[in-house]
């Protein structure tokens, strides 16, 4: 059926009106789309020749959910989804959700609030609206566990996951699956409601199914989720709605309750900087001079140099993708030990039940091993994952300069190297960009992407679109020393070897860190990333006269490296290790207090925890506000995706640059220069970037 340009497309076929949503791409929720929808069911309930009702989505999709930007406001304009649902459960026509694509959110509300489901194969639904900080607010937490159950609702509901339509149709969720057309099936699904004479279903009048143990049901599921994010409001929300559900009130209190917890949240700042980060990932992949039409490179096969721990990860990442890849690797016995690297953690997945045996072996079929360049001659793209060296790097990228096929992108996995040198180093800089995983790569989300001076257009939008088939979110980075994240987590570490040469612990420091939300703290950080790889990293930044000309700078980590203490791979590194459990070693804070006796550093024991947070995080927004300025990051919200997805901010604040907007301009700079004052400051650490200075003038 062609789109009349109208939100909802009204026909009629065999006695049945089949009203398509026509807001593409997702068929969101807008007010126009719900307007329409509630316009169409009254059009349909008054026609004599309309038997019932089919609700299906145009496009893509039946529905995504709500229109997410309607939420900035605090409230929502009617008509909302209850009372479209209310239209549909009062009419004496059955209504019959039609559900291809994915329904999502208010789209599976609205689903649930239809008295049959039938959905393709392949459709997918669930309740992401946790992951935004808010909760299913037209329904969900009230109809679900009627038809699914306690045990089910929880789950989708605070979890945010989606599933399939076979297993909606085995736990309740939906009541058919289509074999044929979706719309015909649907319309002959409607027209037995109609003839069989029962009452019409609907969910929000079935008892409630509970569990006998509901309350520990309850308190468990939330519990599992607030490990990870003991600070989140939505969960403890969700399960308090669906606790009322379970009390056996009645259903339509049910629903007041539900719409007063989802309204405070809506408003609340957890919500807030979760919808930021939501429109900013979007934003991301927007940039500027770009042209849109670009013609993107095939990529089929995919070369990784390097059978390492970080090269490892890559080619799991783009195997899990169903891209075939060849890894190389110049000494056989590495290789070797990579490929079984690579077999043994598929393995152990299959194990747990998280891929079958056909996945294993589909997997690894699509891996090939080489110690020969020539290898690299088929590949579509070639990533670079070696030692974090320029001179091996720029060996290795002008190798593949000579054996990779015209158009071949190559890409260096360097975390901190300048690209443009690397990319001249291959004789086709155009070629050529930056591609940071971070580690565990086949877990990790984030991709930043690095754009050479000379990047060719379409190898920039290619690796983009490639980066969405792989599963990550991608952030477009100019060329500085450390890109985005590793050039503002410089100042976080800084200042973490300044306060342990100060007198604070490990344990104090991370512990503070941790409190404020971030998934680990620095020092456990550094050792399991390895403290001697930090080191080097230093000292040649060093050798090139890159390092401010204070001998107290990032003091401590190159003595503990130079020490052997490397981090946990060595069982000692800021902390000792017992099998990967950190405990407090006393040396530690010996050797930073005679560090500290060296260097002049005068010993605290005065240090707060609310300055060990000022101290680290302050310090990593304001190189945020110089990347802005220097136009390394395109936007804001680009340096909070690279902290939330790849240096585990806590999403709860936004990101580093929408904290520092929610703490106020004024009041960061003013701390800054606090800590500049109580420092000493000689260094010029503490400065208020140009741009920060500016933005707090431009508001007072």
């Amino acid at each position: 059926m062609a789109a009349t340009g109208k939100p909802v497309d009204y026909t009629v076929r065999n006695h049945v009106a089949v009203l398509t949503l026509n807001a593409p791409p997702v068929n969101g929720l807008s007010q126009s789309l719900r307007r329409a929808i509630k316009t169409a069911l009254c059009d349909a309930e008054g026609d004599g020749c309309v038997e019932a009702v089919v609700l299906m989505g145009g496009g893509r999709m039946f529905c995504g959910g709500a229109d997410i930007k309607e939420f900035a406001s605090g409230e929502i304009s009617e008509p909302d989804v209850n009372v479209i649902i209310r239209q549909m459960e009062i009419m004496d026509k059955p209504v019959v959700a039609a559900i291809h694509g994915v329904a999502l959110g208010g789209g599976l509300e609205l689903a649930l609030g239809c008295n049959l489901r039938i959905a393709t194969r392949d459709a997918r639904a669930g309740f992401p609206e946790v992951r935004l900080g808010v909760l299913p607010g037209a329904g969900g937490t009230q109809r679900t566990p009627r038809l699914v159950g306690v045990g089910l609702a929880l789950d989708l509901i605070l979890s945010g996951r989606s599933i399939g339509a076979k297993e909606a149709l085995e736990r309740g969720l939906i009541d058919a699956l289509s074999e044929r057309d979706l719309l015909t099936d649907a319309i002959a699904l409607a027209r037995r409601a109609c003839q069989s004479g029962d009452p019409l279903p609907v969910a929000g009048r079935l008892p409630f199914n509970g569990t006998s143990d509901l309350e520990q049901t309850i308190t468990a599921a939330l519990e599992q989720v607030l490990r990870r994010t003991p600070d989140a409001e939505a969960p403890k929300a969700i399960a308090r709605c669906i606790a009322f559900a379970a009390s056996g009130v009645d259903f339509e209190e049910g629903l007041v309750f539900e719409r007063e917890e989802f309204l405070k949240l809506m408003s609340n700042t957890q919500s807030r900087a979760l919808r930021h980060l939501f429109f900013a990932e979007r934003e991301a992949a927007k940039i500027p001079n770009l042209p849109p039409d670009v013609a993107l490179r095939p990529v089929e096969r995919v070369g990784i140099i390097g059978a390492g721990v970080m090269g490892r990860g890559i080619a799991m990442t783009f195997l899990n993708a169903g891209i075939p890849v060849t890894l190389l690797e110049i000494d056989a016995d590495a290789l070797q030990r990579g490929v079984e690297a690579i077999r043994s953690n598929y393995v152990t997945r299959q194990e747990k039940g998280r891929m079958s045996a056909e996945d294993l072996k589909e997997r690894m079929g699509l891996l090939r091993s080489s110690t020969n360049y020539d290898d690299m001659s088929d590949c579509d793209l070639v990533i670079e994952a070696v030692f974090e060296n320029m001179e091996i790097k720029q060996n290795v990228c002008a190798r593949l300069g000579e054996v990779c096929k015209p158009g071949a992108i190559i890409a260096t996995n360097t975390s901190t190297l300048n690209v443009d040198t690397i990319a001249n180093a291959s004789g086709r800089a155009s070629d050529v960009l930056g591609m940071h995983f971070f580690s565990p790569a086949h877990i990790m989300r984030l991709l930043e992407i690095v754009r050479g001076a000379e990047t060719a257009p379409a190898v920039l939008a290619t690796v983009i679109a490639l980066a969405r088939r792989i599963g990550k979110v991608t952030v477009v980075s100019g060329v500085c020393y450390g890109f985005i994240g590793n050039r503002m987590l410089e100042s976080y570490l800084r200042e973490l070897d300044f306060l342990l040469m100060e007198g604070a612990t490990p344990a104090r420091i991370d512990t503070a860190l941790e409190a404020f939300g971030m998934a680990m703290g620095p020092c456990r950080m550094m050792d399991m990333a390895g403290i001697d790889v930090n080191a080097r990293v230093l000292d040649e930044r060093a050798a090139e006269g890159a390092l401010p000309d204070d001998p107290g700078y990032r003091a401590l980590v190159r003595k503990l490296a130079a020490m052997g203490r490397h981090g946990q791979k060595a069982g000692q590194g800021y902390y000792r290790y017992e099998g990967r459990t950190p405990c407090a070693d006393p040396q530690v804070d010996r050797i930073a207090a005679e560090l500290a006796a060296t260097l002049g550093i005068p010993r605290r024991d005065d240090i707060t925890d609310a300055e060990i947070r000022d101290r680290l995080l302050l310090p990593l927004i304001n190189e945020g506000f110089r990347i802005l300025e220097e136009g390394i990051a395109l936007r804001p919200g680009d340096i909070d995706i690279v902290w939330t997805a790849g240096y585990g901010w806590p999403a709860l604040t936004g990101g580093p640059m929408h904290h520092a907007e929610a703490l106020g301009l004024g009041r960061v700079c003013h701390r800054l220069e606090e800590l500049g004052r109580q420092t000493g400051d000689r260094f010029g650490y503490f400065a208020p970037a140009p741009f920060l200075l500016r933005r707090v003038a431009d508001t007072a």
